[in-house]
């Protein structure tokens, strides 16, 4: 049987390629599962213990400028090498048991340097500590922070210039059961 030639199978050829090309993409390796991840970039879920977070947004917080007043109520001054960082996030319950926030969390500098959180009064503030309700969400609907502009709950950090050398910084979250989250910062 004689083979065609010409526009006709071009363009079959471009379709197959096309199409293979297309379920390549799906079919890759990409694991976008979050519990299946220990490690994320910002704006990744990550899964932990019955929790899943999100880090929305990292920013530098400038105690001089309006629109973070709100974020550093009750903040100090700070020295002249030391920064605020706010990580902004959302907390999903997914289980019929309300669950502990971790208290503990971490930013890393690529050093090992790392930074607690800062106790904050802030009303966008994650309360550390505190629960989150069976299937529920933090920030809860209709709060400051779930109304604000970001819609996350903040933990605020005081780091040092260094660590602005020092970067990617990654957000350490540990877990009821034991293991940690990383979650690289977009900063």
């Amino acid at each position: 049987m004689p083979r065609l030639a010409g526009p006709t199978t071009r363009l079959g050829a471009v379709v197959a390629l096309a199409t293979a090309f297309a379920v390549g993409i799906l079919l890759s390796g990409c694991d976008s599962n979050p519990e299946n991840a220990t490690h994320v970039g910002e704006g990744e879920a990550i899964k932990l213990g019955n929790l899943l977070y999100n880090v929305q947004i990292t920013r530098y917080l400038n105690p001089k400028d309006p629109e973070d007043k709100a974020y550093l109520a009750g903040q100090p001054p700070l020295s002249s090498d030391q920064y605020y960082l706010g990580v902004f996030m959302q907390i999903q319950n997914e289980s019929d048991a309300a669950q502990q926030v971790p208290r503990d969390f971490r930013v890393v500098d690529t050093v090992g340097t790392a930074f607690k959180p800062v106790p904050s009064t802030s009303l966008f503030a994650l309360k550390l500590g505190g629960k989150v309700n069976q299937n529920g969400v933090l920030p809860e609907p209709e709060t400051s922070a779930a109304n604000g502009p970001i819609e996350g709950s903040m933990v605020l950090f005081r780091i040092d210039s260094a660590a602005i050398e020092d970067r990617p910084l990654t957000l350490d979250i540990p877990s009821s059961t034991g293991a940690v989250g990383h979650v690289e910062l977009d900063i």
